[in-house]
Formats: C-alpha cells, sequence, structure tokens
C-alpha cells in the first residue's frame, strides 16, 4: 500500500503599502544615494529565494540600466510633488499605473514624478481607465499567464499586491476611414433633420397658438379696452312679507316669522321680472327697445331697428338680473343701462311691476273668500226674514198672536168654571139630601150645572176643534211654533254667516302681502361694465380651452387612423 506525499503548503507573505511617510523617506534616501539600486525597503519586500538578485530572464534582468539622474533636481521634484497634498489614494493608483507602463519608482512621488517625465498625467480620467481589466471569463488560459515584459515584483521593487493582467483578445476590425466619416455625416444630417424639425413643430405650435389664442385675446381685450359702450348698474334689494295674523300651530307657527312663508311669493315675482311680459311692459312705459338702439351704443350690443321681441328679450336677459336667496328670503335686482339715468329709471319701474305682482298674487284668493263669505250671510239674512214673514202671516190670519196665552187663558177660564160646577154639584147634592127640598131651587142649581157644563166644552172646543173662520187652536199653536223655530234656526244661521264672514274679512286682511324696499336703487357715478382684464383673461381661458379641446381631438383621430 503506497501513499500519497503530502503537499506542501506555502504561505505567500503579501507586503503592506508604504504609507507617505515612509515614501518621502524612501525617495530622500534614494535622491541622497543614487547608485543604490532601486529596490524596496526590506520591511517591504517579498523573499523570493535569490536575495537581492533578480530572477533569471525577467525584465528587470534583462533590461539595461537607465541613466542616471541628478539626485537634486529628483530631491526638488519630489519636494514639489509632496507639497500638493496628494491623498493615499491617488499615490496607490500612480504607483499602478507605473508599474503598467514598466516603471521602477523608489516611491510613490517617485511613480508621480516618473509618469509625469513620461508625458503621462496619473490623475487624468483616460490613464485611470486603463487600470480597469475587462473581466475574462473563467477557465480561460490568459487568466493565468503572465506578459512577458511585465516586470516581477522583486525586480521592481514594488510593495503592492500585483494583479496579472489578461491577455488582450483580438476584436474584429474597426470600419474603415470611409465608411466611419460616411456615418458620422450621416448622423449628424440626421441630427440636423431632428433639430429642423423640432424648430418647424416649435415654430408651427407657436403660429396656431397665435392664431387662434393670442390674436382672439387680443381683439377681445381691444374691444373692452376702447369700443365697448360703458354700462351702468344699479343695484336694488327688496323682500316680500306678508300681515301679522293669529301665530299658527304646529310647523305653520315655525314658519309664519321667515322667508320661507312667502318664498313661493318671492320666486314668483321673480319669474315675472324676468319674462318676456315684464319686458314688453317697460318697454311700452320707458323705452327698453329704443335705449338699446340708440346710436351711442356699439356694434356688438346694439339692437337693430327692426329687432324682433326675441332680440329684445335676449338683451333684456343680459341687462337686468334677478336673484333670489332663500335662506334670506331677499329678492336682489342688477339693471344696467348706457345712462346712469336710465338705469335707474328701469329699476324703479320693475319694482313697480313688482309690487302690483304681489298684490295681484292674493287678490283673487282674497276675492274668493269674501265672495264666498258674503254670499252665505245673504242667503241666511234672507231666509231669516222670510222665516220672520211666516210668523206674521200666521199671526194675522188667524189672531193668535201668541198660541201658548191663548191655551193659558182658556185653561184659567175652564179650570174656574170647572169649580163652580163643582160647588153647585156639591149645592144639589145638599138640597136633595132634604127630606123636602125645594123645587125650585134644586130646578135653579140644575140649570147652573147645566150651564156650567156647557161653558166648560164650549171652552174645550176652541181648543181642540176649529170654527168656520179658523182652525182649532192647537192646530193654530202647532203653525206658529213650526214657524217660530224655523225663525229661530235662520236667526242662529244668519249668526252663524256673520261670523263666517268677519273671520273671512279677517283672513283676507292677513293673506295681504307688502314689497319692503331694502335696498333703494341708487345709480352708480362710474361704468360697472365693461370689466376690461376679467374679461380679457375669461377670453383667453375660453380660447385656450376650446384650442385644448380640438388639439386633443385631432391628434386622436389621427393616431386612431394611423393605426
Amino acid at each position: 500500500m503506497t501513499t500519497k506525499p503530502k503537499a506542501r503548503k506555502f504561505r505567500i507573505r503579501r507586503s503592506r503599502p508604504l504609507t507617505a511617510e515612509e515614501s518621502q523617506a524612501t525617495a530622500q534616501a534614494q535622491a541622497a544615494n543614487p547608485q543604490r539600486p532601486q529596490t524596496a525597503a526590506p520591511s517591504a519586500r517579498t523573499d523570493d529565494g535569490f536575495g537581492d538578485k533578480p530572477f533569471p530572464g525577467s525584465a528587470a534582468a534583462s533590461r539595461p540600466a537607465a541613466p542616471a539622474e541628478d539626485p537634486a533636481k529628483v530631491q526638488a521634484a519630489l519636494e514639489e510633488i509632496a507639497k500638493e497634498g496628494l491623498t493615499g489614494r491617488q499615490l496607490r493608483m500612480a504607483r499602478r499605473l507605473a508599474a503598467k507602463h514598466g516603471l521602477t519608482p523608489s516611491s510613490d512621488f517617485d511613480a508621480v514624478r516618473l509618469l509625469r517625465a513620461k508625458g503621462i498625467d496619473p490623475f487624468e480620467r483616460s490613464s485611470l481607465l486603463e487600470l480597469v481589466v475587462p473581466e475574462q471569463k473563467p477557465g480561460a488560459e490568459s487568466a493565468t499567464a503572465a506578459p512577458a515584459s511585465a516586470p516581477s515584483p522583486a525586480a521592481t521593487g514594488q510593495t503592492l499586491p500585483q494583479k496579472i493582467d489578461p491577455i488582450k483578445v483580438p476584436g474584429p476590425a474597426g470600419p474603415p476611414p470611409d465608411i466611419a466619416n460616411r456615418r458620422a455625416a450621416e448622423i449628424s444630417a440626421m441630427q440636423a433633420d431632428i433639430a429642423r424639425r423640432r424648430r418647424r413643430k416649435m415654430l408651427g405650435l407657436v403660429a396656431r397658438l397665435s392664431v387662434f389664442v393670442l390674436l382672439p385675446t387680443l381683439l377681445a381685450g381691444l374691444y373692452y379696452t376702447v369700443i365697448a359702450t360703458p354700462m351702468y348698474a344699479t343695484q336694488s334689494e327688496f323682500v316680500i312679507q306678508q300681515a301679522d295674523g293669529p301665530q299658527a300651530g304646529g310647523m305653520g307657527g315655525l314658519f309664519s316669522g321667515t322667508g320661507f312663508a312667502t318664498s313661493q311669493d318671492s320666486i314668483t315675482v321673480q319669474s315675472y321680472l324676468g319674462s318676456r311680459d315684464a319686458m314688453l311692459r317697460l318697454d311700452a312705459d320707458h323705452g327698453f327697445i329704443d335705449h338699446f338702439s340708440g346710436p351711442e351704443i356699439d356694434i356688438l350690443q346694439r339692437l337693430d331697428a327692426d329687432a324682433s321681441n326675441e332680440d329684445a328679450y335676449s338683451v333684456y336677459k343680459k341687462r337686468v338680473s334677478i336673484g333670489y336667496d332663500p335662506t334670506e328670503g331677499i329678492v336682489r335686482m342688477e339693471v344696467a343701462a348706457a345712462s346712469p339715468e336710465k338705469s335707474r329709471e328701469f329699476s324703479e319701474a320693475l319694482i313697480t311691476y313688482a309690487e302690483e305682482q304681489v298684490d295681484n298674487l292674493t287678490q283673487r284668493l282674497r276675492e274668493d273668500q269674501m265672495a264666498g263669505s258674503i254670499e252665505s250671510f245673504e242667503d241666511a239674512e234672507a231666509k231669516m226674514v222670510a222665516a220672520q214673514t211666516r210668523v206674521l202671516e200666521l199671526q194675522e190670519q188667524l189672531g193668535v198672536l201668541d198660541p201658548a196665552s191663548e191655551t193659558s187663558g182658556l185653561m184659567t177660564q175652564i179650570t174656574q168654571f170647572e169649580v163652580q160646577l163643582a160647588e153647585k154639584r156639591l149645592q144639589l147634592q145638599q138640597l136633595l139630601d132634604n127630606a123636602q127640598p125645594n123645587q125650585a131651587r134644586v130646578s135653579g142649581v140644575q140649570g147652573d150645572i147645566a150651564r156650567l157644563e156647557t161653558l166648560i166644552a164650549d171652552l174645550r172646543g176652541q181648543m181642540t176643534e176649529g170654527n168656520a173662520g179658523a182652525g182649532s187652536l192647537a192646530a193654530i199653536s202647532g203653525q206658529l211654533s213650526m214657524a217660530q223655530v224655523d225663525l229661530e234656526t235662520r236667526t242662529m244661521m244668519m249668526q252663524e254667516a256673520l261670523q263666517q264672514l268677519e273671520s273671512a274679512r279677517i283672513e283676507a286682511n292677513r293673506q295681504v302681502r307688502y314689497l319692503s324696499l331694502g335696498v333703494a336703487p341708487v345709480p352708480p357715478d362710474e361704468p360697472t361694465y365693461p370689466r376690461p382684464f376679467e374679461n380679457t383673461l375669461l377670453a383667453f381661458l375660453i380660447f385656450s380651452g376650446i384650442y385644448l379641446m380640438v388639439s386633443l381631438t385631432v391628434s386622436i383621430l389621427r393616431e386612431q387612423v394611423s393605426n
């Protein structure tokens, strides 16, 4: 059984980079002893087994000795470089760049000096890019091979860890000079064409904006500033109120004292003042159309001499602005005209029309309420008079003023006669109780009894039986009682109708509406319209919006067509 020999492990000791003080000290020592070979300090040197001798066959062994330099100049150059305040990173990059160019500096400052002496700026970007080594694929043979011309670290005396430079693989050959020039010319032509197109598009955009936005805005501003006729607007405010009446219960009591109680009337008045009827009435009374057809009005705001009512109504809606605030119940009106006096005149006329309209709103309701109550009262009064007349006729025909009194008198008489009849019967019975009664006295008493019975019968007959001239007292009493009851009923109905009439009169008075003027129409002393800045800005925004929408629409359609 054979055993494999154990592989010996070698530890490669890497040297640490010198500090700036060590590098400066080394540079001073080298300048003091220029004959001494330029090797690294013993503390920073790597032992390769050959001592101070270079490796046979290396670049340092085969390179001829460099000519001696003046130590004073070298020392002065190193001091100047030390004064530049270079950082440690810059010095390390200078040493690596010097190693790449095959230089053997004694220190970091000496590397900067040698590179500058060779015409290489160690801190230039192009020089730093030379240190960037392209990454090689793993397994490539060139990754482990070092160039033959690169000096070994022991030979050059460098103390930095060395990085093996990869072998550069030759790439594809570049284009011929004529093709490169033609390509550059084509690129320049394309760039010039793109710039020319951009300028043309920019000029087109500026031209379109100027034609479709700036020019109309300029014309609008010129019109509002110079040409437009100044208009004077008169402001006025009024509120519609109703008469105070009995407080209603529930929700009616909550809204009776607020603007909601007359909101419907206010809206109706607002609609009337903005209607064609109000415009025609204002024109008939104060010449509205003639005022806005005058030569002092500019051509854009002027009405034609033969303008129709629709054209005049369009101007009326522009010049008469009416708004209603439901939270406060106030109607605000603004009337604009070419002169302050006309503006106030139109405003006062419209307020007068509003007052008449307010009066007419409840006039029919009040008339209907009063007409019904008056008719009911008159009918009840006529029926009461007829019932009174019927009672009077019955009294005249029957000769009885009061059936109750007549009946009471008859009953009194009958009662008296019945008492007398009872006495006579007692007297007759007393006479008959004698053994030999007096026949004359008995006959007289019997005659009295018979007469009393006949009289009582007659009296009772008058109450229940009628005679040739009139009916019985009971019939007469019934007729008169019915007539009197009818009279009392008609009298009560007439009283209720009278109460209804009074209530209707009170309600009609409460339904009356009043127009209270809060702000009187006072003409302004300066023109209210036009407002040049606001109107011009508004025109600019409108034209810009139209142009933007048209541009977006055209762009979308163009994209859809191209797709």
